[in-house]
């Protein structure tokens, strides 16, 4: 009986080591990770207010450099499109493409006459201009935790805008004071300036897996975009202080595999 259980048991040790050779190999793909994955984004967004900084006038013909007093760009929404790649759980880049379009409304008075008026009176001056805008970034964002589908994260982005001013439109009437106006009113039109500005970004938002592949995005993003001149023709300049940007922004981002 011993003679049998010592001839059994170099064969029960190679079928153990059989079994072993055999088990499945244990991989850890891609998906398994969140990183690897190539995604497509596109966004809305909504400025609900902005800073236009000091946006200011420059006459060459005698009224000076006045800063408009009353300054105000319109609150546009804005459309992102872009490419991504989500290296790791946590980090992920992409290359955004965005547009929008806006509207700006200054007046000014000057201490010097308009011009054919006489001396004692003074200048107010109100300008209109619409403009465009399209802003590449790259953006960088850490993925924090996750939560039932929910994931916060943090980004900032850096980049240039091409803010193109169209035509702006400038009518002057003169003020009393201690002089006498003629009544008549001016207009002007110059045509707009287009630069490309230096542009930086910071955002913080939440994304929620709909799917496997598919994310919404709900999120805050700041964004400031350089000075620079909006018009200039004749003896006018114009000049614009940059944008600060507060927007908020929703939209979605799908995974390519």
């Amino acid at each position: 009986m011993a003679f049998c259980a010592g001839l059994s048991a170099p064969f029960s040790a190679q079928a153990a080591d059989e079994e072993l050779l055999d088990a499945p190999e244990i991989t850890i793909s891609p998906e398994a990770t969140g990183g690897g994955r190539l995604y497509l984004r596109g966004d809305i967004g909504y400025a609900a207010w902005l800073d236009e900084g000091d946006p200011f006038y420059r006459s060459f013909g005698g009224t000076g450099e006045v800063s408009f007093d009353n300054a105000r760009f319109d609150k546009p929404p804005s459309a992102t499109i872009g490419l991504g790649y989500q290296f790791t759980d946590v980090i992920r880049a992409d290359l955004t493409a965005e547009y929008f379009e806006g509207r700006f409304d200054g007046s000014s008075l000057s201490a010097s006459p308009c011009a054919g008026e006489g001396a004692g009176t003074r200048c107010a001056l109100s300008h209109s201009a619409n403009f465009s805008a399209l802003g590449l970034m790259a953006n960088g964002y850490l993925d924090l935790a996750t939560l039932a589908g929910f994931t916060p994260y943090l980004g900032a982005g850096i980049g240039a805008t091409r803010i193109d001013w169209k035509t702006t439109h400038e009518t002057s009437t003169c003020v009393g004071a201690g002089g006498a106006c003629s009544g008549a009113a001016g207009g002007a039109s110059y045509g707009g300036r287009d630069s490309w500005r230096f542009t930086y970004a910071l955002m913080a938002g939440v994304s929620y897996d709909v799917t496997d592949r598919l994310k919404f995005d709900a999120g805050y993003r700041y964004s400031q975009i350089a000075d620079g001149d909006m018009f200039g023709s004749g003896g006018a300049k114009g000049h614009d202080d940059g944008l600060s940007r507060h927007e908020f922004r929703v939209g979605l981002r799908f995974a390519l595999w």
